[in-house]
């Protein structure tokens, strides 16, 4: 008797949290009520399920419990009502299953009009690629992979040559214009979603998938990476921005087309050629730090993530794990580059690959680190001098 009671119990509050919770869907921003109809169909087909498949146990239990002297007549089967069961399972399942069906056959065949974008992932960072005038994108292969190219663009395709290139977590769309959204990974599983939209898609090394969507609102939405990608996975986010379509046209613009990234005007010298070719050293570290995915794990704007920021970070004392500490040198450096896990930053994880660089790449690397040190005499560099202890 308990047990019956306690399964209508169960059943009634399950029901009364569902009506009254306040975790509902984000509201929609995007073209896809169909998603959210088919999300609905599914809760009302397995809550219907739920709910007579717990009442018939409760009511059984009651009904056939335990009475002294009576026994349970033996009925091994029963044809009729398994037909019954049969019947009804399979009528739930294509009812579950064909309308999600015919939703994800329109997700994934997009309008002839709509824009193109491409979504590249990277542990644990996004990147992003706009046809440029040709409208068209460029070929692409792991194999052009390198710091100056971290999207791996073919050189040699002219159609790659004016695509625009968005090196950061921010991607900005038109309203009421549908994109359609190819994407590939450069390493791991990844996922791309925007809750707000009901769009994701996972991103499969090898491969590239796609899907489709219109933004119908105007604001900024978070992209998050619904896969399980490593240790940092929580921090890889990032925000598309809708907007109208002339400040969309206005942004785009502004985003560097992939032969000007190959071939950037020489900085302008600031206090003679050696401020010049310091600016040009540490331009390269920062695309070395794109296409090596650091950027997923240091920031340059102060917040902390995975590591520590890189803002104000040469120059400052850290504090190891082991209570030591020293001042951030380009010995610092040097050593936590290449030599990751031989002793550990106080507040932060043994989670940084040994990354192979070449001399060049690893000085470029460190440029770009002391570019964004705390002060000018901090992001001088020093002369290989070992780490100042500093107890």
């Amino acid at each position: 008797m308990a047990l019956a009671i306690a399964l209508v119990a169960v059943v009634a509050a399950t029901v009364l949290f569902h009506v009254f919770s306040p975790w509902w869907a984000t509201p929609l921003a995007s073209n896809w009520q169909q998603m959210d109809d088919t999300l609905t169909i599914t809760l009302i087909i397995t809550g219907a399920f739920f709910i007579v498949i717990n009442l018939l146990v409760g009511y059984l239990v009651w009904r056939y419990r335990h009475r002294s002297g009576q026994r349970a007549a033996y009925e091994p089967e029963n044809p009729r009502l398994e037909r019954w069961l049969i019947a009804g399972t399979s009528v739930g399942i294509i009812a579950l299953l064909a309308p999600g069906l015919v939703v994800y056959a329109k997700y994934v065949s997009a309008p002839r009009d709509a824009m193109q974008v491409e979504v590249v992932g990277q542990q644990w960072q996004w990147s992003y690629r706009f046809p440029g005038q040709g409208g068209a994108l460029g070929r692409a292969d792991a194999s052009f992979v390198t710091p100056a190219n971290p999207l791996g663009i073919d050189p040699g395709d002219p159609r790659g040559q004016d695509n625009r290139i968005v090196n950061g977590p921010e991607l900005h769309l038109p309203l009421n214009r549908p994109v359609k959204v190819l994407l590939r990974s450069k390493d791991v599983l990844h996922d791309f979603y925007v809750p707000p939209f009901r769009a994701r898609m996972n991103l499969v090394p090898g491969m590239v998938t796609s899907f489709w969507f219109t933004p119908t609102r105007v604001g900024r939405f978070d992209i998050l990476c619904a896969q399980l990608c490593g240790i940092g996975h929580y921090n890889m986010r990032g925000q598309v921005v809708v907007e109208e379509p002339a400040a969309f046209e206005a942004w785009l613009a502004r985003q560097p087309t992939f032969a000007a990234t190959q071939h950037p005007a020489p900085a302008a010298p600031a206090a003679g050629a050696g401020a010049s070719v310091t600016d040009m050293l540490a331009a390269q570290g920062k695309a070395l730090a794109l296409s090596k995915g650091c950027v997923g794990c240091h920031s340059v704007d102060g917040s902390v993530g995975v590591g520590p920021s890189w803002k104000g970070l040469y120059g400052s004392v850290q504090t190891f794990s082991d209570g030591s500490s020293a001042r951030v040198d380009d010995a610092f450096l040097r050593e936590e580059i290449l030599t990751p896990q031989a002793r550990l930053v106080k507040g932060f994880g043994p989670v940084m690959p040994t990354i192979p660089l070449s001399e060049d790449e690893l000085k470029a690397l460190m440029a770009y680190i002391r570019a964004n040190g705390t002060t000018a005499a901090a992001a001088a560099p020093q002369a290989g001098s070992p780490a100042t202890p500093a107890r």
